[in-house]
């Protein structure tokens, strides 16, 4: 059988992005409240949480259609380390309740986005040719 990097690649923009925008979409749905609380909780400003939106919802997109995958890549990956950092530190060392690492999905979606930032979109994508492609 013939390999089709590209093919492969789309799936997996699909499988990481489609599910990811779904929490973006429920942040749109019930608000972002609890996380401007934690923003404050850390020291931060509360307007920091509105950058959820941007990885949550604008660069899942993105790296669905294949636009900007790299910069989309970057952001996703940046908003899956935030996520964990302000939200997850306590459940770095648990397991769930099926036996798997409690932050699994969080950091897969963290390392695949990373590596779009590496490899880009892939062939099927809307792109253009520059330095974040």
């Amino acid at each position: 059988m013939k390999k089709n990097i590209d093919l492969g690649m789309l799936i997996t923009r699909i499988a990481i992005g489609f599910p990811m925008s779904v929490y973006g979409i429920s942040k749109l749905i019930h608000g972002i409240g609890f996380i401007q609380d934690m923003m404050t909780m850390h020291g931060l400003p509360s307007f920091f949480a509105y950058g959820v939106f941007a990885g949550e919802i604008i660069a899942p997109v993105l790296l669905i259609i294949g636009f900007r995958a790299r910069l989309a890549g970057l952001i996703f990956a940046a908003n899956c380390f935030t996520a964990t950092i302000l939200a997850q530190t306590a459940n770095i060392f648990k397991l769930n309740e099926f036996g798997g690492w409690a932050l699994e999905l969080l950091v897969i979606y963290m390392l695949v986005s990373l590596s779009f930032f590496f490899t880009g979109a892939g062939k099927y994508a809307v792109s253009t040719q520059n330095k974040w492609d």
